[in-house]
């Protein structure tokens, strides 16, 4: 970003004192002129006195009729082009009127001198003016495109970018516009992504708590008519029934942690834990679902692990998601395996795979909270695959760790978090 600051300082107090400004400038012009005509001239202090004299009074009145033209007419140009070549012809003809007011008092009896100094000083204001509509051109066209450009963003265009040449101010005005336009790209961007994983999000809430539901709703109305007496089949009726109020709990469990983790209300009782007992427990619950999907569960914690600060409920859930996502992801036949080690200042826990692992495209935005890579978004896997790692995410984050995911070398995904050792 360009810092403006000291530019900013500077026209507000060229805008707070003008008067003051002319003044010091009126009086530096007359010390030059004083200096250069003693030392370089040797003219006698009368002389010099007579002409600070006819100088002071021509620029008190160059200067108060020029702020009267700007006032009047300057400040009110509708084209900043116009008000800078008026300028240069203004000073051009205010030096001519000096000079040739000047060249009268002092070169009274030479009239070929002062009809000299006359052509010469036209010739000059009219060069003067010349290259001032150059300059002003330079100046206008930068800011013309500043303002189509920006006309461009205003009806919606925010790939419209200024071309910028040159170092001067506009130059910076048109890199600092540039940048804005980026960002206001880049957050409408974000903010069309994040409205799509809203409404995916909602699509995929509405199906996984609808699908339940109707089974639900179907079986409780088979038993409830009758239609089912037999006991064995009643018994798992009920058995499913208990099954799919479980998922819709732990679906809506991961929309209210999710909730309050977005409200920071998540509540965090820190103390000293085993982290060991956390990863034996994780690989007890779920070995039952491991053997179901035919996939072989195992773990590994360090002995020098010991106890570790942390919200052990909390960090327990982390790992659950973490052993329970990759469960999802392994084929049959295949390995996880929960790994808990201590290195330098932190504790490390990695779950890996044997799945296919994490696209490319996906691997950077597994733990948004909207964000369901391809693989993650079967039906069948259940709201759990997008929410999962982003509630660990959340939790780990709030420990003041970290986490991330990546894929093995040898094949399968790992997705691992520490925790500071405090």
């Amino acid at each position: 970003m360009v810092n403006s600051i000291p530019q900013n300082n500077y026209a507000d107090a060229l805008s707070r004192a003008p008067w003051r400004i002319f003044a010091v400038g009126i009086v530096a012009a007359l010390a030059v002129v004083a200096i250069l005509m003693a030392a370089l001239m040797q003219a006698p202090v009368q002389e010099i006195t007579t002409l600070m004299y006819w100088l002071s009074i021509s620029s008190l009145i160059s200067l108060a009729l020029g702020y009267i033209l700007y006032r009047r007419g300057l400040a009110r140009s509708p084209s900043l082009s116009l008000t800078l070549v008026l300028t240069y012809g203004w000073a051009g003809l205010l030096t001519l009127a000096n000079v040739w007011l000047m060249s009268e008092q002092m070169f009274f009896s030479k009239d070929h001198d002062l009809i000299l100094s006359g052509i010469l000083l036209l010739f000059a204001a009219i060069i003067a003016t010349t290259f001032g509509i150059f300059v002003a051109a330079s100046v206008t066209d930068g800011l013309r495109q500043l303002a189509r450009t920006a006309q461009q963003i205003a009806e919606g265009n925010l790939k419209a970018r200024v071309s910028i040449s040159g170092r001067d101010e506009v130059a910076m005005v048109g890199s600092t516009f540039n940048e804005m336009a980026a960002q206001l790209q880049q957050t409408a961007q974000e903010r069309e992504e994040l409205e799509q994983m809203r409404k995916d999000l909602i699509a995929w809430t509405s199906h996984d708590l609808r699908t339940p539901l109707t089974s639900i709703r179907a079986m409780i109305e088979a038993l409830h008519d009758g239609v089912v007496d037999d006991p064995e089949t009643v018994t798992r009726y009920y058995k499913t029934i208990r099954s799919d109020i479980i998922a819709l709990n732990d679906i809506i469990d991961d929309l209210f942690e999710l909730a309050q983790l977005d409200a920071g209300g998540l509540s965090m009782q820190m103390a000293d834990h085993a982290l060991g007992d956390l990863v034996s427990d994780t690989l007890e619950m779920f070995q039952a679902l491991a053997l179901e999907h035919e996939v072989t569960l195992r773990g590994t914690v360090a002995p020098d692990l010991g106890l570790v600060r942390m919200c052990a409920p909390k960090i327990g859930r982390v790992i659950a998601n973490l052993v329970n996502n990759a469960l999802r992801y392994t084929p049959a036949g295949g390995t996880v395996v929960v790994t808990a080690v201590r290195q330098k200042s932190e504790v490390i826990v990695t779950v890996q795979d044997s799945g296919s692992g994490f696209a490319k495209q996906d691997l950077e935005r597994v733990f948004e909270q909207f964000y369901r890579g391809e693989q993650a978004r079967s039906r069948a896997e259940g709201i759990g695959a997008g929410l999962g790692l982003a509630i660990a995410k959340g939790i780990v984050t709030a420990h003041n760790g970290r986490i991330w995911a990546e894929n093995a070398p040898e094949g399968g995904a790992i997705v691992g978090f520490s925790l500071p050792d405090v």
